[in-house]
């Protein structure tokens, strides 16, 4: 296959036939769609379903669906650089994709990765072939909510929201907040905590498990009216009495907590967005200071000294936030070693926070003009801020996960 006649957001690395040919196809789909349309998303906090029309016909809904399920059969690396190109040309539609495309590669890739005895891989393997079917065949959206507004989504408490064991199925009950693809998804991937009747709810009872939009009892509510990632429309769901049967289940019980444990990669797949749109910033001031925006008057403003230096800092930090970036997503595998996780964490502070930094100097750097609504970088600018907030790996989690795991080994605890 040819060379591609771009440079994709991750970088120039060397990549398979099938992953340059992924990417071409979401360079085309982010140029020719999803660019063109960003902006009507973000100014009216309304979901992106032309985009999700276009990533169902040119078949990235079943992405990381295996190819023996008739899926793309793509692995954690090859996703994480077709969102990064996605996240260049319209945050919302990557990050509400990643919480669909998990929803196939927990179930998949990651899964097969994680320990069970041989009655849960049968039972994952049955209960998984009705999830990636409904994919394949229906092009069904899946979402994966998992805010509660404590301290669950990071992993450090049960969550509230419960499944109580009831004949042939679950009962759900609880409230979810910045659900993304509330009112867009056909199946919701619930976080919740097995109900065993005691007053000692487990976080090592979590259960994942999908809820159908059309249930009783399942209801959205809240108004979306946020600063950034507008388009993610991330409403409130709530869980009265919701029954599901057995075959929702999207991993057996106990498996999540398990894969938590094995997999800490599972966490990084919001970070590619956000180097998409450290890419965007820094591409949209290159073409500004060249004179090069369509639309905008033929102006160049490269002369001056102080905008070279700017755009030199732009391009170091964005070239250590992709090389990071690179290294994680190529590590990335069950039971990585303690620098390995290290890397990964710094990874992901890196762009969260590194894709702020590098719109922020594009503003300061374009100038007055850049903060009307007309051009991009202002959008960037806020979907750029809110990365650095999103559970579980917020940056000030991420700070406080290096320095412990870095200054405590397993176990270790202090007189």
């Amino acid at each position: 296959m040819p060379a591609l006649s771009f440079t994709p957001a991750v970088g120039d690395l060397p990549f398979t036939p099938k992953q340059r040919s992924l990417l071409a196809l979401a360079n085309e789909l982010g140029r020719t769609r999803f660019a063109p349309r960003a902006a009507q998303w973000d100014e009216s906090a309304s979901f992106p379903f032309a985009n999700y029309d276009d990533l169902r016909e040119a078949g990235l809904l079943r992405l990381c669906v295996p190819e023996s399920h008739g899926g793309l059969g793509a692995d954690f690396a090859t996703y994480m650089m077709v969102a990064a190109e996605i996240g260049r040309f319209c945050g919302a539609t990557a990050l509400t994709w990643n919480m669909h495309i998990c929803s196939t590669m927990w179930t998949g890739v990651l899964a097969d990765g994680i320990p069970m005895t041989d009655a849960q891989r049968a039972e994952h393997a049955k209960r998984r072939e009705l999830h990636f079917a409904r994919i394949v065949n229906d092009g069904a959206i899946y979402a994966q909510p998992f805010s509660e507004g404590s301290a669950a989504a990071a992993g450090r408490a049960p969550f509230g929201t419960t499944a109580k064991k009831v004949d042939g199925g679950w009962l759900i009950n609880g409230r979810k907040i910045f659900a993304s693809l509330s009112g867009a998804a056909d199946y919701y991937g619930v976080l919740c905590t097995e109900d065993k009747g005691d007053e000692h709810p487990d976080a090592r009872d979590t259960l994942y498990i999908a809820v159908p939009a059309t249930s009783a009892g399942f209801t959205i509510s809240g108004e979306w009216n946020p600063l950034g990632m507008r388009g993610t429309v991330s409403r409130n769901l709530v869980f009265k009495d919701v029954f599901v049967s057995d075959d929702e289940q999207l991993m057996p019980r106990g498996i999540y907590f398990k894969g938590a444990q094995t997999w800490p990669a599972m966490f990084f797949t919001l970070a590619p967005t956000y180097l998409g749109i450290a890419n965007a910033a820094y591409d949209f001031t290159v073409q500004y200071l060249r004179g090069e925006v369509p639309g905008e008057p033929p102006v160049k403003r490269r002369q001056y000294p102080t905008k070279q230096i700017a755009v030199a800092q732009m391009r170091i930090q964005l070239e250590a936030m992709k090389s990071l970036f690179g290294r994680a997503i190529a590590e990335a595998r069950p039971n990585p070693g303690k620098d390995e996780k290290l890397r990964l964490y710094a990874a992901h502070y890196s762009v969260m926070e590194g894709a702020n930094d590098i719109a922020r100097l594009a503003i300061r750097t374009c100038g007055g003009q850049s903060m009307m609504k007309h051009l991009p970088l202002e959008r960037l600018y806020r979907d750029s801020r809110c990365g650095s907030l999103m559970l579980p790996w917020t940056a000030e989690l991420i700070l406080d996960r290096m320095g412990r795991e870095t200054l405590y080994e397993a176990g270790e605890r202090d007189e």
